[in-house]
């Protein structure tokens, strides 16, 4: 496993929309396994693949001691509720921002053996499936703030 650099803001990487992964092979298990090192690394619930600069949908979240490994992860279902909470991202190191959420989603996506999987979230893991997700269609925090918070 390898640690890799996380993309910050600024870098137009972010704001590209990620490719759909055709297949999941060992190099899509490899990016996965790195990605989970360097979300451990700097300390953070989940990353997903443009922040490393790779442009493809694939994602990582752990919450609660659970690691979720999604590709080609899509929101199939959302509360009608939503709540602001305050977010802060690997990728704009300082910011917190107030965004606006479901509080509850239900998430598709293959796994690391390319087996197709159905997660439901809420609170923090909610907050998580979205925001990560965000960031593959070139969404970050500082798109879809309400507002920014002083730290």
């Amino acid at each position: 496993m390898a640690i890799r650099n996380i993309v910050k803001h600024g870098d137009s990487v972010l704001n590209k929309k990620c490719r759909e992964v055709v297949v999941v092979d060992d190099r899509i298990r490899t990016l996965l396994d790195d990605m989970v090192d360097t979300m451990r690394e700097a300390d953070g619930v989940g990353l997903a693949a443009s922040q490393v600069g790779i442009l493809k949908r694939v994602v990582v979240i752990e919450v609660d001691d659970k690691v979720y490994e999604l590709v080609n992860p899509v929101i199939v279902e959302r509360s009608d509720e939503t709540a602001v909470k305050n977010e802060g991202c690997l990728s704009c190191p300082g910011v917190t921002a107030a965004v606006e959420r479901p509080v509850k989603v239900t998430v598709e996506a293959l796994d690391r053996n390319g087996e197709k999987q159905r997660y439901t979230g809420e609170g923090l893991l909610c907050m998580a499936f979205c925001h990560e997700i965000d960031h593959l269609d070139g969404l970050t925090i500082v798109e879809t703030a309400q507002e920014f918070i002083d730290d």
